[in-house]
């Protein structure tokens, strides 16, 4: 594929200043009036379904997605796209469990209902994580995949790059609080999907020679691997896509069921990440709870996530399909046989697509695109990070008499500080060579089994108290440190059936995960159940409560909660049984 010099067109200046016009003009708006804690940090619980499942989804869809996700699936195919098809399991969960008693509730933070539901060392020790979480695999790793970006197409430093994308990024999650950035991610959403589909668009038009539909056929044809260069690709780099396996290893580019060897997305990953990735991601993880915290009420809470499912569904066709598309086209890197630097370069497909397909005014739109990638994650991690610092640290400990108007202050410096330091590791991670995806997918797989194994032993079981929840987070961290020296030191040479299982990160979080469940469960039947004011009303879920469980699912057909989790749910089955059964 031929490289061009990239440049800018005065119409492209215009398209993205317009973007960004727009979005602060729709940050200062819905950011003017911020009276209260609940205002700054809950935008006063009143935001609508479109409002709340529009958020949650963009500040999950980051720009790590953009070049991490699509890097990924150049070097391992379409079984990158089952996180985010999976997800609708999780959300799932959501709709009808864990949403009616986390409203019920009415908490600030997911460390506030881990005190209330087990004790008040729960709660420090996940808000401490949550800090260092929304530091190290959100804002940093997005910061310097937005970095990027501009070293690639506007010729800046990393060092600068990371530098303006951060600033930029943050102000008005500082300014404005969870409103602004809610409001604002309505924008951005439509501008991540809808620019997000030119390069699909285009990349399929330029392989079909100007038909989309032959386009489509060709990226399926080369991504089979059945002949030519695909499949000599395939065969010398099995050893990187089957940990454990050797050169001329049978391998799927196609195909979402992956075996259980496959480094990034094996069968196990996909099929039971909710239960130890999904429920400390999806329900635990502040930076996405806060939205659902923050709705109207029950309906707009459900319909929200509901949203959220269609929006999933729809994500791969951005994030996914590009990667294929450019594995289709030969780029030269793919020639190498050094994997890490094929690894590396992987991580410039999105930018490359755009700099060589992208005509003016839409690079202008791409442009915003990428800023709205970064932007809505970096607001959302910084908002959620200060609501944590300012109602589970500052106003437990530091100062419990705290004004509104100092909370809301506490909050914004907090802002300041944990962008910097954000920034700090952008800057860090610009002088290594880890794969974006891999790299934030293998953090998720060491925090969340932990939380999500307690989380849910924690609301289905009244028995589970406060110890048992710590004995098992400590013996849970403990387990992730055995697999991580295994998978380096002791197994780093093996190529043993157990090795081959044990070296995939996606594994490590299930055995991770289980192992928690166990060591949960254990502790529970030795001591003593949990107090009664620990398992009270909205802290623990029951078949019994019928009135929390059908609240808010809709008056009326158009706008029935059963009828439109139903069709999405369907879609993901139908995607799945499509690349696992017909296309592999």
């Amino acid at each position: 594929m031929t490289e061009k010099t990239f440049s800018l067109h005065p119409v492209d200046f215009v398209a993205f200043f317009g973007y960004l016009v727009l979005l602060g003009f729709v940050g200062w708006w819905f950011g003017r009036k911020k009276t209260t804690s609940q205002e700054y940090f809950l935008a006063g619980r009143s935001l609508p379904w479109y409002v709340v499942g529009s958020s949650y989804i963009a500040s999950n869809i980051s720009i790590e997605h953009f070049v991490g996700m699509v890097g990924a699936a150049v070097l391992f195919g379409i079984c990158v796209a089952t996180p985010e098809w999976s997800t609708v399991i999780a959300f799932s969960f959501m709709i009808w469990i864990f949403i009616p008693f986390l409203l019920t509730s009415k908490v600030y933070t997911a460390p506030e209902f881990l005190e209330r539901r087990f004790n008040v060392q729960m709660r420090v020790i996940f808000a401490a994580i949550t800090i260092l979480a929304n530091v190290f695999l959100f804002m940093g790793p997005v910061i310097y995949g937005g970095s990027l970006i501009l070293v690639k197409l506007a010729g800046l430093s990393k060092i600068s790059a990371a530098i303006i994308i951060g600033l930029v990024a943050g102000v008005w999650a500082i300014w404005g609080g969870l409103k602004s950035v809610a409001f604002m991610d309505v924008v951005t959403i439509i501008f991540k999907i809808g620019g997000g589909m030119i390069v699909t668009v285009l990349g399929l038009l330029t392989l079909g020679n100007g038909s989309m539909i032959d386009g489509f056929h060709r990226m399926v044809d080369v991504n089979m691997a059945k002949d030519g260069w695909a499949a000599e690709w395939v065969s010398r780099n099995a050893p990187h896509l089957l940990q454990g396996s050797t050169a001329g290893a049978e391998y799927h580019r196609m195909s979402v069921i992956q075996p259980i060897n496959q480094t990034t997305n094996p069968w196990t990953h996909w099929v039971f990440s909710f239960f130890y990735i999904g429920l400390w991601y999806t329900v635990m993880n502040q930076m996405l709870i806060q939205k659902v915290l923050a709705a109207k009420d029950m309906y707009h809470a459900r319909m929200g996530m509901v949203f959220a499912c269609f929006l999933k569904l729809l994500v791969p066709v951005v994030v996914v399909l590009p990667g294929l598309i450019f594995f289709a086209m030969h780029p030269k890197f793919l020639d190498s046989t050094d994997w890490g630097f094929i690894s590396d370069e992987a991580n410039n497909t999105y930018i490359v697509m755009v700099r060589d397909l992208v005509p003016p005014l839409l690079l202008g739109v791409l442009m915003a695109a990428f800023f709205s990638a970064i932007q809505s994650t970096v607001c959302s991690a910084l908002n959620s990070t200060s609501t944590i610092f300012t109602m589970d640290f500052y106003q437990k400990y530091i100062n419990p008499q705290a004004t509104e108007k100092q909370s809301i202050s506490v909050g914004r410096i907090t802002g300041v500080v944990i962008l910097f330091v954000s920034i700090g590791f952008a800057i860090l991670l610009g002088h290594s060579k880890a794969n974006l995806f891999v790299f934030i997918q293998a953090g998720y797989t060491a925090i969340g089994p932990a939380y999500s194994a307690i989380f849910l032993l924690g609301v289905l079981w009244k028995r589970v108290n406060g110890k048992d929840a710590l004995i098992t987070v400590i013996a849970a961290f403990a387990m992730v440190g055995l697999l991580k020296y295994l998978e380096f030191g002791l197994l780093a040479e093996s190529t043993s059936d157990f090795a081959k299982f044990i070296k995939p990160f996606g594994n490590q979080g299930l055995v991770t995960w289980l192992f928690a469940m166990l060591v949960c469960t254990v502790s529970a039947f030795i001591t003593p159940p949990a107090q009664p004011e620990q398992v009270g009303e909205g802290l623990i879920f029951s078949f019994k409560d019928k009135k929390a469980l059908t609240a808010g699912l809709g008056t009326h057909w158009y706008n029935s909660i059963v009828l439109w989790w139903g069709v999405a749910f369907g879609g993901m089955l139908v995607l799945v049984v499509i690349f696992s059964v017909f296309v592999k």
